[in-house]
Parts: C-alpha cells; structure tokens; sequence
C-alpha cells in the first residue's frame, strides 16, 4: 500500500513551473492550491504581473488530498443555519455554494483540463433513524428555499442507490460532481502558467513587511516586491501568519483507495456512481474513482497527518468501510493518505483583507468548489471589478486557547465521539 495521495500519483507531472520568482510583481499569491491558482489564472488572463510561491508542489496539501467531490450545501445542516443566521442569510450561502460548482465546471471548460469531471450529485446518507428525520427537515427547506431538485429517500428507495442497508435513508442534491483532483489541479497550474502566470514551487513565504506601494516578501530565493498580496495558505504551518493561525484549527481528513473493483460490483455497489457523505459528525464520504477504485475517507482520527498517524487512520477506515460494504471484506487497499482541513469556528469560509493582505480560507471540508470559485472572485476584486464578495461580513474571531497548535484536538474528539454515540 502506498501512503501518497491517489490524485498526485495518477495525475500528469506539472511541468510549466518557474525556477524562481522575478524581483517584482503586481500580485504575489501565496499558496498553490485551487485558491491560489485559480487567482492566479484569472489575473494573469486580465495582464497582470503575478507570481504563485508554494512552499512544496502545486496542489500537494489540501487540493490534492481531499474526497473528489465537487458539492452544492453548506458544512452545516441547512435548517440549523436558518435557525441561527436567518433564513435571508442561510439562502444567500447555500447559493453562494451552487454557484461555486458552477465556477468549476466554467474553469474546466474555459481552460479544457481533462479531469474526468462528472455531475452525478450527492448523497446524504442517514446513519440513525433520527438522521433521516432531520434530512427531511433539511430538505424540506431546502427545496422551499433554494432548491426544488433535491430529493428524499427513504431506506427502501435508498437501496437503488447504494449497495448497503447501513444507513435509514438520503437526501440527493444533483447539483454536485466529482472529478480527479490532480489532473484538475495541474490542469489548473499549467492553464495559469500559460497565460504568464510564474508559478514557482518549493519556495515558502518565510517573511513579509508593508512598504510604501506594497509589500516586501523575504524567501529562499532573495526578496519579492508585490503591489498586492493574496494569502490562500489554509492551514500552512509556513510564514509568520499567527494571526491566521488563530483564526484556523488543521482536522487531519484521511483517505483509503481500494484496488481496482470489476465494473459488475461497481454497479452493485453505487450504480449511480454518487458523491456520497454520511451524517454522524465524525462520518465518512467516499465515491468511485474514474478506474473502478473506490475512495473511501473521514476523520478517522482527531488527528494531525502524516507517517504512523495516516497508518492507524487507514485501519480504522478500513473497518468503517467493510461495515458499510461488507463485500469488500478482504479487498486490497492500495492507498492511504491524510491531509489537514482548514475548519474555522463557525465551519464558514472567511475572506476579506488583514494589515492590507487580501486572504480566503477556512473552508472546514467544503473547499473543492469554494476555493475555485473564491480565487477567481478574490482576483476580480483585486483587479477593481468587484467591490464585494461572498464571507467578506461575517466576523472572523480567534478561536479562545489557541495559538497555532491545536492541543484540544483529542478532547474535541472525544466530545464528537459521545456526540454521535447519544444523537
């Protein structure tokens, strides 16, 4: 089993990078995710002089480790955000969500990257009888409020859909897709590059002072000057972004691929071939990959990523996963990874400007279409062509005790854990 992320190890190379960056620019962005490329992109299509520093590879944290779902709904249960925000505010996100899958499909057709990106929708599976109570609520203001397509299932409907009896029923939203993140992602990258963006890796922001006309970054590499600087970092543990930090909590995700499965148990097992999620706070999502794998992941572990962390969290999903199919029982896994989710206090993204610096980030989970449909809103105001932008009014608050390293992610875990044992 190879501990590496899937879409990195079958996506082509990225091969328009830049050495190193040039002494000036109009734009620096820091951060070559989708966020960052995709403001990247956007500006360099509109002339500007723009620059990506990536402290590792492109789309090598957060792009390229997540579950391949493209979804419309916020993080939240919908009714539940119309009980605390209002319904007024609670619509105006949840379209905000339906018009960054729309950013994504425009992105793959404007710059024609083969992705394999499909529209199958989304399932939100029922894991408690109480669960598909709450979904019907959801749904039912959901389709009164902003989205007639959705559809309730019941357990039995929801046998046409999914090859389990694990779960109580489901909730359909069509209006999400999947597709293959690395190939999107360096699709992305070499679209930027070719419209004279430098994307330059392996070179971290270590330092940064405002100037008169903009700011001085400090690198590796030598000093960058920048008119402008667009922070799309997430939860990057590089740079003097404390201020940030506290604002972000890093929640390792992680992720299991099984083995190439024939075609026949694929349709047995999601012959719609769904994005699918389940409802416990410490749930799973998971989905078919384009070459017959499937993709299975969570927050196995309230956990940081990385070495032993990814293997125990590999056996726990390994568990999870034979649960729900137990006719995968004994199927090979073939990969294993973990990444971190950027989860903000109140799991909504947030952007906006800091001492002068343009930021977005604090997906909590949902960043696929967000961080796309984000970079590109984010470099349109930059370029003076857009005065607001989605998440710019929400306060962003620090979340109390934290200061960059998340001591409290175990006993957050167990609460979760009891959360779901009781509710």
């Amino acid at each position: 089993m190879q501990y590496d992320t899937y879409w990195l190890d079958t996506a082509p190379p990225f091969v328009s990078g830049c050495r190193a960056p040039d002494d000036r620019y109009d734009v620096v962005v820091i951060g070559g995710g989708f966020t960052g490329l995709c403001a990247a992109l956007t500006l360099a299509r509109s002339g500007v002089k723009v620059a990506v520093l990536e402290a590792g590879r492109v789309i090598g944290e957060a792009s390229g480790r997540n579950g391949g779902q493209c979804n419309t709904g916020v993080a939240q249960d919908y009714a539940g955000l119309v009980a605390r925000l209002g319904r007024e505010r609670a619509k105006r996100y949840y379209r905000t969500f339906a018009e960054a899958v729309a950013s994504v499909e425009a992105v793959i057709d404007e710059a024609s990257i083969d992705c394999d990106y499909q529209r199958n929708g989304k399932l939100k599976l029922a894991a408690k009888p109480a669960h598909y109570e709450q979904l019907v609520r959801s749904g039912e203001a959901i389709r009164r409020d902003v989205d007639a397509d959705v559809e309730l299932l019941t357990a039995q409907e929801l046998r046409a859909e999914i090859g389990s009896s694990h779960f109580h029923g489901g909730l359909l939203q069509k209006n999400s897709g999947q597709m293959h993140m690395g190939r999107f992602g360096v699709g992305l990258a070499e679209a930027a590059a070719q419209q004279g963006a430098h994307i330059v890796e392996h070179t971290p922001m270590t330092g940064y002072c405002r100037e008169a006309g903009g700011f001085r970054l400090t690198t590796p590499e030598g000093e960058v000057k920048a008119e402008n600087l667009l922070l799309a970092t997430g939860t990057s543990r590089h740079g003097p972004l404390g201020w940030f930090r506290r604002r972000l909590v890093p929640v390792g995700s992680f992720v299991v691929v099984t083995e190439p499965l024939s075609p026949e148990l694929c349709q047995r097992l999601l012959p719609g071939r769904r994005a699918c999620v389940t409802s416990r706070i410490i749930g799973n999502y998971f989905r078919l990959t384009p070459d017959n794998r499937l993709l299975f992941g969570g927050r196995a572990r309230f956990a940081m990523s990385g070495g032993a962390s990814d293997a125990k969290s590999g056996d726990i999903l390994r568990r999870a996963l034979v649960a729900i199919f137990p006719q995968l029982d004994g199927v090979r896994l073939d990969y294993c990874w973990g990444g971190l989710v950027d989860m903000s206090r109140d799991r909504l993204p947030h952007a906006g400007r800091h001492e002068g610096m343009y930021y977005v980030m604090g997906f909590s989970g949902h960043g696929v279409q967000m961080s796309v449909h984000m970079g590109r809103l984010m470099a349109e105001a930059m370029l003076g062509q857009r005065d607001e932008f989605p998440w710019q009014e929400t306060r962003w608050r620090a979340i109390p005790g934290h200061f960059g390293k998340p001591w409290f992610l175990p006993l957050a875990g167990g609460w979760y854990r009891l959360q779901d044992r009781l509710h």
